[in-house]
């Protein structure tokens, strides 16, 4: 009898061998090597090659190397955040640049340089967001909207800032809400 601890699907029975009994062959047959349904012919077309196309494939490899033209597609996606912002920002400073009745050099100056912080801002959003989503939880990224709508937030607050430093817009806000 078989030992009863070992599953039942390990258990083997022996056979004890039957003298003068040879089994039949077929041909190829090895001794030792299992055959499992039709005899297999070689190969001779290679096996098709399947790319991921947003993965890095196997982990450790490093990932492929992208085209300029895919990057710049990723970082478009979601322009129109930073664009509206952008566009509020500008017509906010026109109305504070305006209303200085002065020289237009500073203000323009001002306005290069926020335009130059929000451009940090946003790579600086695009690098934490590179360490955090792609290094840290694996992910992949496909588009740059978290970067724009933080970068069209900030644009919008320097416009409101902007707005508040400018005397007419404060008093007709404070005629208009009653204060």
């Amino acid at each position: 009898m078989a030992d009863q601890t070992q599953p039942w699907a390990e258990r083997t029975v022996e056979v004890p061998p039957q003298p003068g009994v040879v089994p039949q062959q077929r041909d190829g047959f090895r001794r030792g090597v299992a055959s499992v349904g039709q005899p297999q012919t070689p190969r001779t077309e290679p096996f098709p090659v399947v790319e991921e196309p947003t993965g890095t494939g196997w982990p450790g490899e490093p990932a492929p190397r992208r085209p300029v033209s895919w990057h710049l597609a990723q970082l478009r996606r979601g322009g129109e955040w930073s664009a509206a912002g952008g566009l509020f920002a500008f017509v906010c400073w026109g109305i504070w640049a305006i209303s200085g009745r002065g020289n237009l050099t500073g203000p323009f100056l001002i306005f290069v340089l926020s335009l130059l912080v929000a451009v940090g801002l946003f790579a600086l959003s695009r690098l934490l967001g590179r360490v955090i989503i792609e290094r840290q939880l694996g992910r992949v990224r496909r588009t740059a909207r978290g970067a724009h709508l933080i970068t069209a937030v900030f644009l919008v607050g320097l416009g409101v800032a902007w707005l508040q430093q400018t005397e007419w817009v404060v008093s007709a806000w404070n005629w208009i809400t009653g204060n």
